[in-house]
């Protein structure tokens, strides 16, 4: 009898369809008998697809129940509710421990404003819950990726390059990449878990593993036990310190100051039906603009600086207009239509990226826990949602392969190869994302003349410094092949 492979099939397009492995075969709840059909290819080849009337029974007796994997997940912000919906829809038991009520109101969306959702990560969450998915889609997201999208001078506002991030999608069967403020994703995320799974206001501060489980102790001295422990706590994470060791976050020498604003056309001369994100560069400088919908616009400006703690506390918003006095008439206006209060500061910091493995024994990381990326890039939430994705499919081939759940060896094996394959993809955009940063030391748009009698005149005379066109030709070289398998790809 031929092998057969069981795909979730989803149609994005009238032309296209993307395939992605089904969580949703082992999801049906077992509170009682339950019965379905999935459908199955009996090739490697995709287009050779036949319904099989396979049919998978979940009782709702306690040996059942005790059967099921028990996962447990230090962090209830994006990466750690994503984590919890694939594992629920993949049938698994999971707990998520969230030090602050994540339903809340908090600085978090203030300070961070929108997140980019990358074509590879709605794929991802497609994939895991359609529902949950199509609400994100439909309903609270602004589209980008059709829209122009690139680098520019910061000065003279002349493309750099810029980025196809429709083409590549539409070729691959994937959703156009789109941003999202992180309190909704939260939100929207928060509902579809539920709340018997999140416990708000419940911070780990210890865990203990034994040979064949793992106990988590929460700051108020609650004790949960389950299979495996998934650090998910952000760029300053509990469980990672635990397995090796405190390490300090390193300050990026950069500040990112933020602001959200409605757009009006006489104060923003490029309309938003054209352009989606834009980066201005300059020396130790850059700002971005990006349409997140509804006639607003978020901007970041980042700016090579001491850290917050060493800075004179001060006016903000004239501190940017000194800053990028001289740069186009698209930034000054951006800065210059928010209000003061509107305007966030934060430093920008990141870790070394583990490489060897993520965990020890029956516990993991995944994110920024594992490997925070700096914000440049926008793609730290989508390889973060990568990584949910990644590791739930190895955990689910254990059962699959008929090895008991709670043995440790499979456990800790299916843990080892989930960090593995995502090391290659996530330690290339963790690097090029500090690289980026380091580069912006060289960028100059003119030829600056410090020396000499006529070293001011001929500076006002804004030379294009001769870099500026083998830079250019250099990013449309490699930019697109890279943003097409950083946006697109899944690792």
């Amino acid at each position: 009898m031929a092998s057969m492979k069981c795909s979730l099939i989803s149609t994005w397009s009238n032309d296209h369809v993307i395939q992605l492995p089904e969580f949703r075969s082992r999801g049906v709840k077992a509170t009682t008998r339950s019965s379905f059909s999935v459908l199955c290819r009996k090739s490697d080849n995709p287009m050779h697809l036949e319904e099989e009337k396979s049919t998978i029974s979940i009782g709702s007796n306690n040996n059942e129940s005790n059967k099921r994997l028990r996962i447990l997940v230090a962090g209830g912000g994006i990466r750690g509710l994503v984590l919890a919906l694939a594992a629920k829809h993949r049938g698994f038991d999971v707990e998520v421990f969230e030090k602050a009520d994540s339903t809340a109101l908090r600085g978090e969306g203030r300070h961070r404003g929108s997140i980019q959702l990358s074509s590879s990560a709605l794929a991802v969450l497609k994939a895991i819950d359609e529902d949950a998915a199509k609400k994100i889609m439909e309903e609270v997201c602004c589209v980008i990726g059709n829209k122009v999208n690139g680098f520019a001078d910061g000065v003279s506002r002349a493309w750099l390059t810029k980025f196809d991030l429709s083409t590549p999608a539409m070729e691959k069967g994937l959703p156009i990449t789109r941003v999202v403020c992180r309190m909704t994703l939260q939100d929207t995320l928060a509902n579809a878990v539920g709340p018997h799974i999140l416990k708000n206001k419940s911070k780990v501060a210890d865990f203990i593993q034994e040979p064949n489980k793992v106990k988590v102790i929460l700051e108020d001295g609650q004790q949960y036990e389950g299979d495996i422990l998934v650090g998910a706590d952000d760029i300053w994470p509990r469980v990672r310190s635990k397995m090796f060791g405190k390490q300090e976050a390193s300050y990026s020498n950069f500040t990112c100051y933020s602001g959200l604003t409605e757009i009006a056309p006489d104060h923003i001369p490029e309309t938003t039906s054209t352009v989606g994100y834009q980066a201005f560069l300059g020396c130790n400088q850059y700002f971005v603009l990006c349409d997140v919908g509804e006639g607003r616009m978020q901007w970041y400006a980042f700016i090579k600086e001491p850290p917050l703690t060493t800075l004179i506390k001060g006016n903000k918003k004239k501190r940017l207009l000194d800053v990028f006095g001289n740069w186009c008439d698209r930034v000054i206006a951006a800065i210059s239509i928010t209000e003061e209060e509107m305007i966030i500061e934060r430093g920008i910091y990141d870790r070394d990226m583990i490489y060897k493995s993520w965990g020890i024994g029956r516990v993991t990381l995944l994110g920024d826990a594992a490997h925070p990326m700096q914000p440049n890039l926008g793609l730290g939430g989508c390889m973060a949602i990568e990584d949910c994705y990644h590791l739930i499919l190895e955990l689910g081939r254990v059962s699959e392969n008929g090895f008991n759940v709670h043995m440790s060896d499979e456990i800790i094996s299916a843990l080892r190869r989930y960090e593995k394959k995502r090391m290659f993809r996530v330690g290339i955009l963790h690097e090029v994302s500090r690289t980026a940063s380091k580069m912006l030391s060289q960028y100059h748009s003119y030829i600056e003349f410090k020396v000499g009698p006529l070293s001011t005149v001929l500076s006002t005379l804004q030379i294009t410094h001769p870099a500026i066109p083998v830079a250019r030709a250099i990013m449309q070289l490699f930019s697109a092949p890279f943003m097409d398998w950083a946006i697109t790809g899944h690792g």
